[in-house]
């Protein structure tokens, strides 16, 4: 492996990750801030950034802070120590958390008002008659839940869940004017958190906390509440796993998930204006920064605002709905092994139905000749068909073997009780492999057909979750290639056993071979480029963090070679940089799908290369986890993967583009075509089954007319 230049790897090249982060969530929280959306779509959009920011603590700032505990003292790849980062978080945060408060109040919830729809922001707003409904509501349906908990000598301070919301009171006996004592209740997870009030002319709501907070004098009997106030803490919720000492990973995960909800407080989100006098008490009893604590100017935890979302009769004010359309491939008579005989099929979700990868599996599950089914899973929806297919399978006597990833982050649980299940139906399940996750996407099923023993291959970019199937842009191939097949029975082989082929035909697979396939081909687009031949890649990946691919794709773009970068999220490399990355463009797209895909495509002095994969360019893909690259090798397929990196290089109305200082801007669409790849491939995939309809009409069937010959 050539070495890296050093040129290309010093600090001030890199963008630091976590900011990076937080750039993402800002984009977001433009679609929010859009007045040309629908209203709803806002509310989604804002719930969203509130959902990814706990996420971020949670693991990332929980991760920063315990290398800080540890002493861990060494830079990123930016040059930032861990302690410098944080800092730069906590900036960054409590801006962006001030931009989210300043679009709810001052943006989205007068135009919900506009649109019929009023919010009562604090309790003191309640009508006479609203007050004595929601008093009544309290009295049948809250009060009976509540908990109050007093802190005194004989009470400690009660440990606080993670993510859960809360009402902190200061409060004191009637008969005891100097003594001060803390209290708190939990608002009920059970119970809805948006409660609408019975109203005329408009729909009127409130949150239940307001509810509470309203009532919170009943809680506390013989004593006078002097303040009261909303909070929530986010812990670190990253699990430590020492895989070596644990007997068993099943346990010892279910032991983790336990710890997760009392880890240590990393970040506290109180109600703006907060008695001072509480505040000091929380701070000391969850012994928290004061650049960790955020005085909160609205509802506490936005993401509320899906379920707001949700409501209903307001049609109107969302998108209109998207239906994924039939794979034209599969709208025929003939079954699934049939339709993947006649060629390699691609499938592009959620614009294509997922449904025909559940339908590989359910068939598999029932078709006589079918002798072995074996898959990864790593995230899967609450109520899987797929899991019950492989259930069903395994009853009626088929070989069924299953990797479920267990260390799948804040899917760990439901994993947990699906590999149970899988077990007690019969199915072979191994939890992962030791010191990796198992995040590959791959299916293979056998079967004993009349030439012989065929395999048949899914192998996709997403999970087998046919619920976020719908919300989640990802491609995946099926195919009987011969090549394929037997790449995908070795990678079972390597999981299950100890056993690891000579050479793979088709497949990269890391931890050992995926890095270096990634930098041969990029290393030989530069090389082509150097002599003349031109050079050209277009990436489309979730996250680019990785130094080596990095360092790789500067030296290329200085030896001439165009690359065209689509980078949802994370991108720590630094765009149109002069003498470093001018020849380089990354573009993010944020849209009413969650970008997936990750498409790779190399010129490869044309005679182009496509690839897609389960990875990123990111150091935990290519070597922690066991991810596969498959190539696209049907000529037509390759030209429909290339058409959709062509159509995101085209896209003018979701992407933003990344400058040289790590910032992103909107592109200029002035005396310009206006195209949203989403919209065009949801509109291509109607079209697309609209032809294969049009194909089918009797009208339109080709007749056979034998042609009269001469003697």
């Amino acid at each position: 492996m050539a070495e890296i230049d050093s040129k290309y790897t010093r600090y001030e090249n890199y963008v630091n990750r976590e900011l990076s982060w937080l750039e993402f969530d800002y984009r977001i929280l433009e679609e929010a801030r859009d007045k040309t959306l629908p209203l709803f779509e806002r509310l989604k959009f804002l719930s969203i950034t509130a959902s990814n920011l706990d996420e971020f603590f949670m693991v990332r700032v929980a991760s920063l802070k315990d290398m800080v505990h540890a002493g861990y003292t060494k830079p990123d790849l930016a040059g930032l120590k861990p302690e410098e980062q944080l800092k730069k978080i906590e900036e960054k945060t409590h801006d962006l958390v001030t931009l989210q408060y300043s679009t709810y109040n001052r943006s989205l919830l007068p135009a919900l008002r506009q649109n019929g729809l009023r919010i009562i922001v604090r309790h003191e707003d309640l009508t006479k008659e609203e007050g004595e409904y929601v008093d009544r509501y309290f009295r049948d349906n809250v009060y009976p839940v509540l908990t109050p908990m007093a802190v005194d000598s004989s009470r400690p301070f009660p440990l606080i869940y993670n993510k859960s919301l809360n009402i902190a009171a200061l409060v004191k006996e009637k008969e005891k004017e100097d003594q001060l004592d803390f209290a708190m209740v939990q608002v009920p997870s059970v119970l809805p958190r948006i409660v609408e009030i019975p109203a005329q002319g408009e729909r009127v709501v409130i949150l239940l906390e307001e509810i509470i907070e309203r009532n919170v004098s009943t809680l506390f009997v013989k004593h006078e509440v002097l303040a009261a106030h909303p909070f929530r803490i986010m812990r670190n919720a990253d699990l430590s796993i020492d895989e070596d000492e644990a007997e068993d990973l099943l346990k010892e995960i279910e032991k983790q998930l336990k710890k997760r909800r009392w880890g240590e407080a990393i970040r506290l989100e109180i109600e703006e204006n907060t008695d001072k006098r509480l505040l000091k008490r929380l701070k000391k009893e969850l012994d928290i920064h004061s650049g960790d604590i955020f005085s909160i100017n609205g509802p506490l935890d936005l993401t509320f605002l899906m379920k707001m979302y949700g409501l209903a009769g307001f049609d109107h004010l969302k998108a209109p709905g998207y239906v994924p359309q039939p794979n034209p491939a599969f709208m025929n008579e003939d079954d699934i092994f049939t339709n993947i005989r006649k060629g390699d099929i691609l499938l592009h979700h959620p614009y294509e139905s997922f449904d025909p990868v559940v339908n590989f599996v359910k068939t598999a599950a029932r078709d006589p000749q079918v002798l072995a089914i074996k898959q990864t899973l790593y995230r899967v929806s609450g109520n899987s068909p797929i899991v019950a297919a492989l259930a069903e399978a395994a009853d009626r006597g088929k070989q069924v073997f299953v990797l479920v990833e267990l260390k799948a982050r804040f899917d760990e649980e439901n994993n947990i009780n699906w590999a149970k299940t899988l077990e007690k139906a019969g199915c072979h399940v191994i939890y992962g492999l030791l010191g990796l996750k198992t995040h590959s996407k791959i299916t293979l099923v056998v079967r004993r057909e009349e030439d012989g023993i065929r395999r048949y291959v899914h192998l996709g970019t997403g999970n087998y979750n046919d619920s976020t199937a719908k919300l989640y842009t990802d491609c995946g191939i099926l195919t009987c290639h011969p090549q394929i097949g037997e790449d995908a029975t070795a990678v079972f082989n390597m999981m299950s056993g100890y056993s690891e082929p000579l050479h793979w035909n088709q497949l990269a697979v890391a931890p050992i071979w995926l890095r270096k396939r990634f930098l041969r081909m990029i290393r030989r687009e530069t090389d082509h480029a150097r002599a003349g031949r031109g050079g050209r890649i277009i990436a489309k990946v979730n996250s680019l963090c990785d130094r080596d691919i990095i360092a790789a794709l500067y030296e290329a773009s200085c030896a001439g070679v165009k690359i065209d970068l689509i980078v949802r999220g994370i991108c720590c490399l630094r765009a149109g940089v002069p003498e470093l990355s001018e020849n380089i463009t990354v573009r993010s797209i944020v849209g009413n799908f969650l970008e997936h895909i990750r498409i790779f495509y190399f010129e490869n002095d044309e005679a182009p290369e496509v690839y897609m994969a389960s990875a990123d360019w990111m150091p935990r893909n290519l070597d922690r986890r066991v991810e596969i690259m498959f190539p696209i090798l049907d000529e037509g397929l390759r030209e429909k993967a290339i058409h959709i990196l062509e159509v995101q290089l085209a896209d003018n109305m979701k992407a933003h583009i990344l400058q040289p200082d790590g910032s992103y801007v909107k592109p200029d669409r002035r005396g310009k075509a206006h195209v949203c790849a989403q919209d065009t491939f949801c509109q291509e995939a109607v079209e697309a089954v609209k032809k294969q309809k049009a194909s089918e009409e009797p009208e339109n069937r080709r007749v056979f007319v034998p042609v009269e010959r001469e003697e």
